[in-house]
């Protein structure tokens, strides 16, 4: 696993070695950042679930301003740190290691609100949609701002999102992982 690009591509990261965390794969990655480039510079982004902090380290490496890594996993939490170390981004990290929905609270009470919000929970744990009803009713995304949800239950996710006020606006797979991208 590694940076694509940016002031630290090609830096590899540490990941967690855990049947609970699974990275994502640098293909899907790549295609990810090629949808979401132009919206990145100066952007506000939230990595939900961030496991080893690659998709928030990698927003950094492009320039976004600011990138919230929230992780519940206090394992998950001492990686990131490394690799925040490691690709020499901390600076631009805030790094919260919090249940997600307490996460999504303080996030509200602060007044913050992002541009690009990443979902990507655990496959087996229902709690995507779940983050996405919290994150509209929170109003914790930006008027002009993206949610994308990784997931390999790709159809039961659309068919749960069409019950809230979003509109889905692009469906990728990558083998058993799906994007869906979400305004």
């Amino acid at each position: 696993m590694r940076v694509i690009s940016g002031t630290a591509k090609g830096t590899k990261l540490n990941s967690i070695d855990d049947i609970a965390t699974r990275p994502t794969l640098d293909r899907v990655k790549e295609s990810l950042f090629n949808i979401v480039q132009s919206k990145i510079e100066e952007s506000i982004v939230l990595d939900l679930f961030a496991g080893s902090g690659a998709i928030g380290i990698e927003f950094l490496s492009r320039g976004c301003r600011t990138a919230y890594l929230c992780d519940k996993s206090n394992k998950a939490v001492n990686m990131i740190h490394q690799n925040l170390e490691k690709t020499r981004l901390q600076s631009n990290a805030v790094v919260v290691n919090k249940d997600y929905k307490k996460c999504l609270q303080d996030f509200s009470k602060q007044n913050i609100a992002f541009d690009i919000i990443y979902i990507d929970p655990p496959y087996k744990d229902d709690i995507a949609v779940n983050s996405v009803e919290m994150i509209l009713s929170l109003k914790l995304l930006k008027q002009e701002g993206i949610i994308i949800i990784e997931t390999d239950e790709r159809e039961r996710e659309i068919e749960n999102l069409k019950k809230l006020d979003v509109e889905i606006y692009d469906c990728r797979k990558y083998g058993r992982a799906n994007l869906i991208f979400l305004n």
